[in-house]
């Protein structure tokens, strides 16, 4: 009987990314890999790792300013890959109509499945692979996504999806969540448990992108309605705003005023205001000491009961989760 050979994973680290882009995936598969080396009864190959540049050089420079030497070009690779891993993206290099997004489309169809890390996913959209799927990419950029990718169905909730075999990952260390699930997809939970136990990470993280997202982009409302009522809200967040207490404040029509702070911030009045009570209160939640009660009478979401059903609807995590989650790390010091 032949031997199963080890799995080819390729690896493209794009010029400016973050290191823990590549190197998060790079040491789960190895970890799992030693895994199955150490208990060879299991008949299973594990697998082979190969980063390639998308790009002219070799040589591939990340934020934190470590360069990473890549043993190929894409164009060189000629062994049979089974799973390819876009990890990242350069907006600024890559543009459409770059060699490397030619080549993901015609190399697609020969791979046995394809991902992306982080903002990767933009890589995979240029190339025409995410076309009519279902996709995940940074919570920061998802509306910009959705834009510039209209065809694509982007869920930024997920930590990683998967839609036939491709797969998509949110923030950078999302590609973690995906490499340990592609590791229990082909050798079973026992041999990903183990990688993670290696790794000390846990084998599948509880929550949401959401949990991380900022619900509103003030600094982008500056000079509209919304960004000069900001202020003014965060001091009043307590009181009842309805929409013509907002509309009398800034001194317009209640049918005008909502008309133009529709227009300007893509949000109904009521809809901001609600998602700025759950934005203050994850900051109390964060760094105060005051009770849940408090939160919720302070930040104007009514009871603990009113809070917890608003705060799971905008963040898909209970407040109680979440300041177990966040709260800054000054206070679990005994």
């Amino acid at each position: 009987m032949e031997k199963e050979k080890k799995k080819l994973i390729v690896v493209i680290p794009m010029p400016g990314i973050f290191l823990l882009d590549i190197a998060g995936p790079c040491d789960v598969f190895m970890a799992a890999d030693r895994s199955l080396s150490e208990n060879p009864g299991t008949g299973s190959a594990g697998y082979e790792l190969l980063l390639a540049s998308p790009v002219g050089t070799k040589k591939i420079l990340t934020k934190s300013g470590v360069e990473i030497d890549c043993p190929v070009l894409v164009s060189e690779i000629t062994g049979s890959i089974d799973t390819l891993i876009v990890a990242g993206f350069s907006r600024m290099q890559l543009q459409s109509g770059h060699p490397f997004f030619r080549w993901l489309k015609q190399i697609y169809p020969k791979v046995r499945r394809i991902g992306s890390v982080c903002i990767g996913t933009y890589a995979l959209a240029e190339a025409g692979i995410l076309d009519g799927k279902q996709a995940t990419t940074h919570w920061e950029f998802s509306q910009e996504f959705q834009l510039r990718y209209p065809a694509v169905k982007v869920d930024t909730n997920p930590f990683y999806t998967r839609d036939c075999n491709v797969y998509t990952s949110g923030g950078v260390a999302s590609g973690i969540d995906l490499a340990l699930a592609l590791v229990e997809e082909d050798y079973g939970r026992d041999v990903a448990l183990n990688a993670a136990r290696k790794l000390v990470l846990p084998l599948k993280r509880p929550g949401f992108q959401s949990q991380f997202s900022t619900l509103l982009q003030v600094h982008s409302l500056e000079n509209s309605i919304a960004g000069k009522l900001h202020p003014w809200l965060i001091r009043h967040l307590a009181e009842e705003l309805s929409v013509e207490h907002l509309a009398e404040h800034s001194s317009m029509s209640v049918r005008n005023f909502t008309r133009v702070f529709l227009k300007e911030a893509g949000l109904t009045p009521a809809k901001f205001v609600e998602k700025l009570r759950v934005e203050i209160a994850r900051k109390y939640l964060e760094d105060s000491d005051l009770t849940m009660d408090q939160i919720a009478v302070k930040c104007g979401l009514g009871g603990l009961v009113s809070m917890r059903r608003t705060f799971m609807r905008h963040m898909m995590v209970s407040p109680s989760d979440y300041r177990r989650s966040f709260r800054t790390s000054l206070h679990s010091i005994p």
